[in-house]
């Protein structure tokens, strides 16, 4: 593959999905092309079981299920697809969000989680993960203000803090791929800190 897979994570309220399009916009000027997708999410089957994992009640190894299921039809409807024509693809949340929400969050089995990432995805991982970090205490604060909870935002700090801290343990397995960003900042000091994560990997 010759493309670019570059991820965006953190716990809801972090801001991360607001420095996704700048970023699109960014890379189109340098001459790139980009494909711009989410998961839960980002083909017609996808998003239909996203509305599920949002809205309806279910247990972890159902929501694991769920997003390996989605996520795919994401990997062979769009990702691979785009990778393999040498687009940057730039996807709002991936694996790193079901070890963080089902695994840490959840607390569903992290070796469960590891096969079904090996068959789902093989040896596919991405280039570059923006973590964007942020207190669960901050970062409810922002959701409140910006809109109603689904399922998952309706979760306790507690549930938030255990998040943070299954991304903290993503990163600590992978630190290569991993840019972590003060999300707590304004959104143009956390945009000036992508940037000079780009910078610093000369891309």
């Amino acid at each position: 593959m010759t493309g670019r897979f570059i991820t965006f994570e953190g716990i809801d309220g972090a801001g991360k999905s607001s420095h996704i399009p700048r970023l699109a916009d960014w890379l189109k000027a340098q001459g790139n092309t980009v494909l711009v997708t989410r998961e839960p999410g980002g083909t017609p089957l996808a998003e239909a079981l996203r509305e599920c994992l949002l809205h309806r009640s279910m247990d972890a190894m159902t929501e694991a299920l769920l997003v390996f299921a989605a996520r795919r039809d994401h990997l062979q409807q769009q990702i691979r697809p785009a990778l393999e024509a040498g687009q940057t693809v730039l996807c709002d949340r991936f694996t790193d969000a079901t070890f963080a929400y089902q695994g840490a969050g959840r607390g569903f089995d992290l070796q469960i989680l590891s096969s079904l990432e090996t068959w789902v995805q093989g040896g596919l991982q991405p280039d570059l993960t923006f973590l964007f970090d942020l207190p669960a205490a901050q970062a409810a604060k922002r959701r409140a203000a910006a809109r109603a909870a689904d399922r998952f935002e309706a979760q306790d700090e507690d549930f938030f803090d255990r998040v943070r801290a299954g991304y903290a343990q993503r990163r600590a397995a992978q630190p290569g791929r991993f840019e972590v960003l003060d999300a707590s900042k304004t959104p143009e000091d956390v945009w000036a800190q992508l940037m000079r994560a780009l910078e610093a990997r000369q891309w």
